[in-house]
């Protein structure tokens, strides 16, 4: 299946925010489950997993603003991956605004990459924003749906129209709707803002039970819970679940002892830690 299979472009901002809103009208009408139903929620969170709800009250909260930030420059597809995950874990649809730099640097979203994280591109409205504001206006716009299960925010760098005031503004929509926000910065470093939850995401080995060593098995993470507004931080090495579209604690992994002719070199203390989607098309404010 071709990643671009059923997906529109429109060529005018205007239009494609006109489109934004029909789409959305269109999943109203169709009986969409109301805000906090469906799998993965619970209670006003949206479980992820036991490893990390019991620091989360449950799961992450809806109604607010979330971020991720990549651990380091290496990381952003983990971060990314971690959006992913979280985006599953609804079966409400998700509005996921990109600034196009975020496309040029990170690629595209490919919808078969998504539907093997549990995510179906069916359910996926992609927005494209010229620049950060776009992309922050667009986000709002979003986020005035309580029909949705999420809206990801995905601008790129550390752009200065992106300060404290607009994350308040985040939280307030999100609060208002019931819909969690997740700011996705995967090439910027943390700064003050309205988040209740902030993460920093990096790789973790991964390897499939019983394959050969050479063998990829789930994604594998390295989380941390940096901020946390409702309890207490920690970090995780966890490994993500496609079909039950949860968490798990990963596996403990034993490197193999080297051959006793050849000694280990030195290395240093090992570290647990780690260091077909429906394009709305590009989305430009309009002055007036």
């Amino acid at each position: 299946m071709h990643g671009r299979e059923g997906i529109g472009r429109l060529g005018n901002g205007g239009d494609s925010l006109a489109a934004l809103r029909r789409r959305v009208e269109e999943i109203q009408h169709a009986g969409a489950p109301a805000a906090g139903a469906g799998r993965g929620h619970m209670g006003g969170h949206m479980a992820l997993g036991a490893p990390l709800d019991g620091a989360l009250g449950g799961g992450l909260a809806l109604g607010a603003l979330h971020e991720v930030f990549a651990r380091d420059k290496g990381n952003g597809a983990a971060a990314l991956g971690f959006a992913l995950a979280l985006a599953a874990g609804t079966r409400r649809p998700v509005v996921w605004v990109r600034q196009d730099l975020a496309a040029l640097e990170g690629g595209d979203l490919y919808g078969p990459g998504c539907a093997a994280f549990g995510l179906d591109p069916a359910r996926l409205i992609l927005v494209h924003g010229a620049d950060a504001a776009d992309t922050l206006a667009a986000a709002e716009e979003a986020l005035r749906h309580a029909v949705l299960g999420l809206v990801v925010v995905e601008p790129w760098g550390m752009p200065s129209r992106l300060d404290l005031t607009a994350t308040r503004r985040l939280a307030l929509r999100a609060e208002r709707s019931g819909v969690p926000a997740l700011l996705l910065r995967a090439a910027a470093e943390p700064v003050p803002s309205a988040a209740a939850t902030r993460w920093l995401a990096s790789a973790a080995p991964s390897h499939a039970a019983g394959a050969p060593a050479f063998c990829l098995g789930p994604p594998a993470f390295a989380l941390e819970l940096a901020r946390n507004r409702a309890g207490p931080t920690g970090r995780w090495i966890v490994e993500w679940n496609a079909h039950a579209r949860r968490f798990a604690p990963a596996p403990r992994r034993f490197a193999a002892a080297p051959p006793a002719h050849r000694p280990a070199a030195s290395q240093g203390p090992a570290r647990a830690d780690g260091p077909a989607p429906v394009v709305v098309g590009a989305f430009e404010r309009r002055a007036g």
